[in-house]
């Protein structure tokens, strides 16, 4: 009788940059255990927590929107690996947190989850794709202890 082989965990290369100093960022250690648990395939990623201007910087030059975003996604190799970058607004997302009576910490994980889904090909541009992504993202953020981020 065979038995199965337990499924190999995916890899993650993860990088988490700080570009400015402000109060209640996300660890090293929180950030690799979100990104962690979004992920679905071997992945190389950088996170980068950066200020207003440097988001409005990145959203303007690559997007071609003139207005800091709370988070951003940039993929620079969409097969396995998988490999890009996450920027993190942290004045947006402090101030998205309190507006939604959020923890702060719930949503740096929830944006985490996030850019790393759209990192591997998840999208909402169309309504069955933004059910399915807010459902794969509800489903995570209740394992990692977070309630759902569109109740």
């Amino acid at each position: 009788m065979k038995t199965r082989s337990a499924k190999r965990r995916p890899r993650l290369s993860l990088c988490v940059q700080y570009a400015l100093a402000a109060s209640n960022l996300p660890s090293r250690t929180q950030v690799r255990k979100w990104a962690r648990a979004a992920l679905e395939h071997d992945a190389e990623i950088t996170v980068r927590i950066v200020g207003q201007a440097e988001a409005r910087a990145l959203n303007r030059n690559f997007r071609g929107k003139d207005y800091a975003s709370n988070v951003l996604t940039f993929v620079f190799r969409d097969t396995v690996p998988y490999a890009g970058d996450l920027a993190l607004c942290a004045p947006i997302v402090k101030r998205q947190a309190r507006s939604q009576a959020k923890t702060v910490t719930g949503h740096y994980a929830h944006l985490v989850v996030h850019g790393v889904l759209h990192l591997q090909g998840y999208d909402h541009e169309r309504v069955s794709e933004a059910r399915a992504m807010e459902q794969r993202e509800t489903v995570i953020l209740a394992k990692l202890g977070f309630p759902d981020p569109y109740a």
